[in-house]
């Protein structure tokens, strides 16, 4: 049985689950209800605020509390698509003793070869934790960022959060223009852009997060059901 320790943010918990049955589909051709994989859902709230700091050990705990609750209803393994929980990453796996996919180290995997100057669209407490910055340095990529990149995404968020969808569109056409003329991959790395991000294909490159960790989710599954 699957894991997902999700709710961060409410709304991208089930655009997360979608895309896990997408990818069994793809994957390896799920067709009847029997086909797909016992999943355990947990939308765990936690204390994250766009317009304040985020209190550590609060959101740290939170998020623990929540994975060694969905522990405890039986699942083999446990995805957590929020970029910005990954942050705690070792000491989420300390406090658990089912295994938990790592959602950053998936999307690295899928950064195209060619790619060369990559942004992060992700929120603020992620940009700052440097999680992906010091991937993308290891793996040999060009990390771009700006502050007005940012304050598009910030904006999107709340938008989003906010239930303004039309609005966060616009603000994502803006944005859009600004990356296209300068880098050729952007991460989405904050699963709630993907109510805007999923509906855009473009020239540049899109490497979502939440698709990387969807499809880590079937394989393990894959991996696990196949041993029996």
């Amino acid at each position: 049985m699957i894991g997902i320790l999700a709710g961060m943010g409410p709304k991208s918990t089930g655009p997360f689950v979608d895309k896990v049955v997408d990818q069994c589909q793809k994957i390896y051709g799920a067709v009847n209800d029997i086909d797909f994989p016992h999943m355990m859902i947990y939308s765990c709230p936690t204390p994250f605020y766009m317009d304040k700091p985020i209190n550590h050990n609060e959101m740290e705990l939170a998020i623990i509390n929540g994975a060694q609750k969905l522990q405890n209803t039986g699942v083999d393994f446990i995805a957590i698509p929020c970029n910005t929980a990954h942050i705690y990453f070792n000491q989420i796996i300390n406090s658990v003793s089912v295994p938990v996919l790592n959602m950053i180290d998936e999307t690295i995997k899928n950064i195209p070869k060619n790619s060369k100057k990559v942004a992060l669209l992700a929120t603020n407490p992620t940009v700052q934790s440097g999680i992906f910055q010091d991937a993308l340095v290891r793996e040999g990529y060009d990390f771009l960022h700006q502050d007005s990149w940012q304050t598009y995404v910030n904006q999107i968020i709340v938008k989003i959060k906010q239930g303004q969808i039309n609005e966060s569109f616009q603000l994502w056409d803006e944005l859009y223009s600004e990356l296209a003329e300068t880098i050729d991959t952007a991460i989405i790395a904050c699963t709630d852009l993907n109510v805007v991000t999923d509906k855009k294909s473009s020239d540049v490159s899109f490497v979502d997060s939440s698709t990387c960790l969807s499809q880590a989710v079937v394989h393990k599954y894959l991996s696990l059901r196949d041993k029996g």
